[in-house]
């Protein structure tokens, strides 16, 4: 039962990868009264995943107002619980949180809400958040870290977010065609505009703006975009192709990368050349292979990379390092 929980919620929080920025992808879940309730992180500032699928399973044994923030969540719980998380299983990815941030800490809800266990995949691993699971284990509640390496990899960016985390997105088709206008679905094309709302830079190879003539925004979502560096040995490159008009962001047009220490999160786009160039000093590399074929050049590198998650839709999105 415990690994078929885990399965769930880690393929559950995959869904938000990279969408929580800056905060960690995770996934919960609450079993009580023989029903499974699930909840994932979605955006920084939200609930957190436990709040999430707790709320979910309050309300289908109880009458409960709207409640939206952590904030009120938190506050009708702790007010109105009267006992009926005891007998429940938490499954959670990553260590509930035990500081007070722009959300109310899950570890103490937890703690009052007292429920039979807590199963935990991974520790905090940022300095001076850890210590959820000692509160627990202090108010009684059966805790166990399990050390699932799938629950490590599911936060890697945000640990590296400390710093700086850098992946590259290549779209292509099933045998490996990367050009020729747009390759992914509708959805996919929806879900790198949510990314490129929360990236602060896009690294993109000079080659690729003359060609493609690229904006490199986040319209399809309303959402902001990206600063944008230009990597290219030579300049050439028109001022009226469209990512130039874009407003509030900051364009760089550079014979190195070094702009990209002045950054956190970092996406690549690019092509063939720009891959093999630095395949071997992104931290990932992101797959959004498109269910067809198609007569044209085919893409070509000589790359081995660990496969972490696939998530699928209209394509398939692979997640590797």
């Amino acid at each position: 039962m415990k690994n078929y929980m885990f399965d769930l919620i880690i393929n559950e929080a995959w869904k938000y990868q990279f969408l929580t920025y800056p905060n960690p992808a995770v996934g919960a879940a609450v079993i009580v009264n023989n029903q499974i309730f699930t909840g994932v992180h979605k955006k920084a500032g939200e609930p957190h995943a436990e709040v999430n699928a707790l709320w979910k399973a309050f309300r289908a044994f109880h009458k409960t107002p709207e409640l939206k923030t952590s904030h009120e969540i938190h506050e009708f719980l702790l007010q109105n619980h009267k006992g009926f998380f005891n007998n429940a299983n938490v499954f959670v990815t990553l260590e509930p949180c035990s500081h007070i941030g722009k959300t109310p800490s899950c570890a103490n809800l937890l703690k009052h809400l007292k429920p039979k266990s807590v199963n935990i995949g991974w520790p905090d691993p940022v300095k001076g958040h850890g210590g959820g699971a000692e509160i627990l284990k202090n108010a009684g509640i059966d805790v166990e870290i399990l050390n699932d390496k799938r629950c490590f990899d599911l936060i890697e960016p945000f640990i590296k977010w400390q710093k700086r985390f850098v992946f590259y997105k290549l779209a292509l088709t099933m045998n490996g065609v990367i050009t020729g206008g747009y390759i992914s679905s509708d959805k996919s094309l929806n879900w790198v505009h949510q990314v490129r709302d929360k990236i602060d830079l896009l690294v993109i190879g000079g080659n690729t703006v003359r060609i493609d003539r690229p904006t490199l925004d986040a319209r399809r979502i309303n959402g902001k975009a990206p600063d944008v560096l230009i990597y290219s040995k030579n300049d050439g490159i028109e001022r009226d192709i469209p990512l130039f008009n874009v407003k509030n962001r900051k364009v760089f047009i550079e014979e190195t990368l070094e702009k990209m220490n002045d950054y956190k999160f970092i996406m690549i786009e690019g092509g063939e050349r720009l891959y093999n160039e630095i395949k071997h000093t992104v931290d990932w590399k992101v797959f959004i292979v498109s269910p067809k074929f198609a007569n044209r050049f085919n893409f070509r590198s000589e790359d081995e990379f660990e496969i972490l998650h696939t998530n699928r839709s209209d394509d398939l999105i692979i997640f590797g390092r």
